[in-house]
C-alpha cells in the first residue's frame, strides 16, 4: 500500500469535513453540503462526459487504475543494477551463451526478454529497436491510463459550472420569492464544490501518482537496456555500474554505494 497516496487522500478528506463541521456543525454534512440533483449533475456528467472521450476498454481499464495509484510498486534501481552487473560477471567470465541458463531464474519479463535477445546473437541495433519499441508501447498504455484522469479532472470542474448555471436559472425564475434566492444559490454552488473536489481531491492526485509511477518504470527499463547493450559490448562490469549509476540521482547513487560498501564489510 502506498501510504502517501492513502494519507494524503483520507486527511484531504478530512480537511474538507472539518471545514465544513466547524462553520456550520455536523448537521450542515447533511442538512447543506449533501444534494442529489447536485451530485447527479456533476459526477455523472463528468462520469459520461470521459466515457464519451474513451473508447470502452479504455475507459473501464482507466476506471480500475485506481487501485495502482494506492499499491506500493517495488521499484528499487539497485536491485536493477545489481542484477545486470551479476549478468555481465557471467558474460565475462563464461561468454554470452551462458546468459542463457542465468536467463532462467529472472522474474523481469523485460529483462529476460533483452537477456534472450543477446544470447541469441541479435545485431545490438536491432536489439535496441525491439526493446525500445517494446519501452514506447509500455508508456502509450501508461499515458492513456493517465489521460483518463486528466480528463475527468478537466471535466468534473466543468460540469459542476453547468450545474450551477442550471441552478442559477433556476434561482433567476423565482425572484419574486425572496426567501428561495439563499437555498437555490446554495445549492447552484454545491455543483462547483463537488466538481472542485473530482478534479482536486481525486482525478490530479491519482493522475500525478500513475505519471511519477510511470517515469520510475520506464527509467528502470532504460537502464536495463543500456545495461544490456554494454554486456553485449563486453564492457568491463564495473564500467558499466558507474555507466547505470548516472540514470541516478546523487542520494540514490549514495545509498547503492552505501549497500555495497556493507555487504563488502
Amino acid at each position: 500500500m502506498d501510504i502517501a497516496s492513502l494519507l494524503g487522500t483520507l486527511l484531504g478528506f478530512a480537511m474538507v469535513i472539518f471545514g465544513i463541521i466547524s462553520s456550520g456543525g455536523v448537521s450542515a454534512i447533511y442538512d447543506s453540503f449533501l444534494d442529489g440533483p447536485s451530485v447527479i449533475i456533476t459526477i455523472g456528467g463528468s462520469v459520461f462526459g470521459t466515457l464519451a472521450a474513451h473508447k470502452l476498454p479504455d475507459f473501464i481499464t482507466g476506471f480500475k487504475s485506481i487501485t495502482l495509484a494506492f499499491k506500493q510498486k517495488e521499484m528499487d534501481p539497485g536491485v536493477v543494477i545489481s542484477n545486470i552487473i551479476n549478468l555481465s560477471n557471467i558474460a565475462r567470465k563464461e561468454g554470452l551463451l551462458a546468459l542463457e541458463e542465468a536467463a532462467n531464474g529472472i522474474e523481469d519479463e523485460f529483462l529476460k526478454k533483452g537477456v534472450m535477445l543477446v544470447v541469441d546473437g541479435t545485431d545490438p541495433e536491432l536489439v535496441r529497436g525491439i526493446l525500445e519499441t517494446d519501452l514506447t508501447c509500455i508508456e502509450d498504455r501508461h499515458k492513456k491510463v493517465i489521460g483518463f484522469w486528466d480528463k475527468w479532472a478537466e471535466l468534473g470542474p466543468a460540469w459542476g459550472m453547468i450545474g450551477t448555471l442550471i441552478g442559477l436559472v433556476n434561482m433567476l425564475k423565482q425572484l419574486n420569492d425572496p426567501s428561495s434566492i439563499g437555498p437555490q444559490m446554495a445549492v447552484a454552488l454545491l455543483t462547483t464544490l463537488y466538481g472542485s473536489l473530482i478534479a482536486n481531491w481525486l482525478c490530479n492526485p491519482i493522475s500525478s501518482k500513475l505519471s511519477v509511477n510511470n517515469a520510475e518504470e520506464i527509467m528502470m527499463k532504460e537502464v536495463t537496456v543500456e545495461g544490456l547493450l554494454s554486456i553485449q559490448a563486453g564492457e568491463n562490469p564495473r564500467v558499466i555500474e558507474e555507466k547505470l549509476k548516472s540514470f541516478l540521482s546523487p542520494a540514490a547513487r549514495e545509498s547503492l554505494n552505501g549497500d555495497k560498501g556493507g555487504g563488502e564489510e
